[in-house]
């Protein structure tokens, strides 16, 4: 942060200290709340991310709801994937994984955010098993919940296993036949093991049923790239 105030203009680097200042004095906790909302506003517009996904998520801590906490904890999840600092990386996966715990504790039926758990404990932390676990009792639970079924077809293609993707992706489709997710995900694990032409037939259902042109425009070239 010191590095990141050097560069900050004069008269933001003032408001920006009284606020720290209030923070730190600050008796009455919605003075405090206030007052990480608006570093994180300033932070933000300043365009130093993790920096103002750390007072929204000291912020949300103060706060305490299922809803700021959830916004904090994507703050760090959106800012994990283009952070190159593995050191900080670490701390972002951490402070989003506190963040969801939180968040989890206050709305336990709340899947999507068990998804979220779920994978950046795959992708992001030491215990893939643990958040592969997650998804599995979210998904078995719930066959129709997609976001878990997608999640878990995405991770065995990664991992090289692809017919376990396959298997996921045509139950999925078994019940939404006109699902251009799992459509697309089934294609990517059959280009994967090397069926090309079931791939392009695949990717064709699914730009059917895409009305994005700049996706449609990203499958046409998919489709080129492997025919």
């Amino acid at each position: 942060m010191k590095k990141a105030k050097e560069k900050v203009p004069a008269d933001k680097l003032v408001e920006i200290t009284s606020l720290e200042n209030t923070v730190v004095r600050g008796d009455v906790k919605s003075q405090q709340i206030a007052a990480y909302q608006q570093l994180y506003t300033i932070w933000d517009g300043l365009n130093e991310l993790p920096i103002a996904a750390h007072y929204a998520a000291e912020s949300a801590k103060l706060e305490n709801s299922g809803k700021s906490l959830t916004f904090a904890a994507n703050l760090f999840l959106e800012h994990l994937s283009h952070t190159q600092d593995a050191g900080v990386r670490v701390w972002q996966a951490n402070t989003a994984l506190e963040l969801l715990d939180k968040a989890i504790a206050l709305e336990p039926n709340n899947d999507t955010l068990k998804i979220k758990k779920g994978a950046l404990l795959v992708s992001n932390t030491g215990e893939p098993m643990k958040g592969i676990g997650i998804l599995r009792e979210v998904a078995e639970r719930n066959p129709d919940f997609l976001d878990a079924q997608l999640t878990l077809a995405n991770f065995s293609i990664t991992s090289g296993q692809y017919d376990k993707a396959i298997e996921r992706m045509e139950s999925v489709l078994e019940r939404h036949p006109q699902e251009p997710k799992a459509l697309f995900l089934l294609a990517v694990a059959y280009q994967s093991k090397g069926d090309n032409a079931k791939a392009v037939e695949l990717l064709r259902q699914c730009r059917k049923l895409i009305k994005d042109p700049s996706l449609a425009a990203e499958i046409d070239g998919y489709i080129k790239s492997i025919q």
